[in-house]
């Protein structure tokens, strides 16, 4: 059989390959899980007479308020090359964890990062540009701005925390295609490990056990049959091996990870460390549902001094299938507001419901 030769990256490829440089990992799914898996493994294996009879009597009003009916948090993976600086940065990772207090469940939309949405200067831009332009509150009105959402808190993150927690549960479980371990051996490991500063000694094909730095850059891969998608489906599977790893955790293993600082100032967030000790201990409750990428409909394209975005086809109808997917809401109809966004994007780029398209991204 003839070996299939390679095809050479195209120039816009080869220009996505080189912002992706040394910008942050999009796995914030795995993040949202570490986060309250930390807090309720610092917290929930306390009694709570040890943390001064904390119950609802002691709650803040915000986190009673996150504990009633559907709540929206937004999560934010901040490309600021600098730990522990959460104050700009572009968010390549953004996404919303919809917490149904009813059934009990927690479901995940994440943003490419390209996406095209309105900021509050009135113009359109990728997503990611509000935090590196206004922080998290910028980033949280944007959101709720495009989405018709009314998100009050945030989760900020730097790239390293993931990496921190695997090397803490003593690693996951993965099996490598041939394909996957040469683009880790050849290109991501070697990034990741100077991001981190962290060392691997490569991998191969087959099962292993990857080590923070090797699942950080499995998580990365992209240029890989099934493109965007199935990176996603890497991210799961990393998010699956790392629960398994942690329910087999004895009690002091689980404060180590819980206690780790390098973790704990990989993360910045809204809520008071009392606030969270709640909410974290009633998550116990909760699962992760479904999770998936928006905008639902999507195409992308070149737009001059944007760059190239994707575009919601249309934005309009993307947020009413958003509504359906986080709260079981059919024909929801979005606001003035959205409805005027979608329009200034149609105008903008010529994209309508007809110009979607099912592509890898």
């Amino acid at each position: 059989m003839a070996k299939k030769i390679k095809q050479p990256l195209t120039n816009a490829q080869r220009r996505r390959k080189r912002r992706r440089t040394l910008i942050i990992i999009e796995v914030i799914v795995l993040l949202i899980v570490i986060l309250f898996l930390v807090a309720w493994l610092k917290f929930g294996l306390i009694s709570c007479e040890s943390l001064g009879n904390l119950d609802k009597n002691n709650l803040s009003n915000e986190t009673i308020d996150l504990l009633n009916g559907y709540k929206c948090i937004a999560f934010f993976g901040v490309d600021n090359r600098s730990n522990g600086n959460f104050d700009s940065g572009n968010s390549d990772s953004i996404m919303v964890a919809c917490i149904n207090n009813d059934t009990k469940e927690v479901r995940v939309i994440s943003l490419y990062r390209d996406t095209s949405l309105m900021h509050k200067d009135n113009v359109i831009r990728k997503c990611n540009y509000a935090y590196n332009h206004g922080g998290y509150q910028e980033a949280i009105e944007m959101l709720n701005r495009n989405l018709d959402l009314d998100i009050q808190n945030y989760v900020a993150v730097d790239f390293n925390a993931l990496s921190d927690v695997i090397d803490d549960i003593g690693g996951v479980e993965i099996t490598l295609t041939e394909e996957e371990a040469k683009l880790m051996n050849d290109d991501y490991i070697g990034e990741v490990a100077k991001i981190t500063g962290k060392t691997s000694n490569g991998v191969a094909a087959g099962p292993q056990t990857l080590n923070g730095v090797e699942a950080t850059a499995y998580c990365r891969l992209r240029y890989t049959s099934g493109g965007d998608f199935k990176r996603a489906e890497r991210q799961r599977t990393v998010l699956s091996q790392m629960v398994n790893k942690i329910k087999t955790m004895s009690a002091t293993q689980a404060l180590a990870l819980a206690t780790d600082e390098n973790v704990l100032k990989e993360i910045s967030t809204s809520l008071s460390a009392k606030d969270i000790a709640i909410l974290a201990s009633a998550m116990r409750d909760y699962t992760l549902g479904a999770t998936t990428g928006f905008p639902f409909d999507k195409t992308t394209g070149t737009y001059g001094s944007k760059g190239s975005l994707v575009v919601p086809c249309t934005l309009e109808t993307n947020v009413s299938k958003l509504y359906f997917f986080l709260f079981n809401k059919e024909n929801y109809v979005p606001s003035e507001t959205v409805h005027k966004i979608s329009q200034d994007i149609i105008d903008l780029t010529g994209k309508t419901e007809k110009s979607a398209e099912h592509d890898e991204y």
